[in-house]
């Protein structure tokens, strides 16, 4: 699995840490909290044994899991654009953080985080193209990335 992380305004920079004035709750000076472009994240899953370690499927909505060393906060909005096994097609989905596998998990987890899926049109067509995919991998006892 290839999955860097970029933010959404610039290739390759990160996004401003909030710039001048602002205090330790992301607030700036007038007391508001500025605007955080979500993460951009490209992952693409060139095997369906790595779709199937990562495939969140105890999320209604669907999920994937993400490795990554970046921080992230529970709640986060994040942008991936996944790329499936046998599927050209880039989805993008506007998801949140739902979990956050730090580093040196144990069970040798790896560092990472669950994206939960949004609850609509768009998710429900990757979740079922996901499970097309992997067909019966999905009752398979394998461990797995995710909780």
């Amino acid at each position: 699995m290839n999955a860097p992380d970029l933010p959404l305004n610039t290739p390759g920079a990160q996004p401003p840490a909030g710039g001048a004035g602002v205090g330790a709750d992301g607030a700036d000076s007038t007391g508001e909290t500025p605007f955080v472009r979500p993460t951009v994240i490209q992952l693409s899953i060139k095997e369906k044994g790595a779709l199937y370690a990562a495939y969140i499927p105890m999320f209604t909505e669907g999920g994937i899991f993400v490795p990554s060393s970046k921080s992230y906060r529970l709640g986060q909005d994040v942008y991936v654009l996944l790329t499936l096994p046998e599927d050209a097609h880039r989805y993008p989905i506007a998801g949140k953080v739902a979990w956050i596998t730090p580093p040196h998990a144990t069970g040798a987890r790896t560092q990472g985080i669950g994206i939960r899926f949004p609850n609509d049109e768009k998710s429900a067509q990757l979740k079922k193209r996901i499970e097309e995919i992997l067909g019966a991998h999905l009752g398979s006892d394998r461990p797995t990335q995710t909780v």
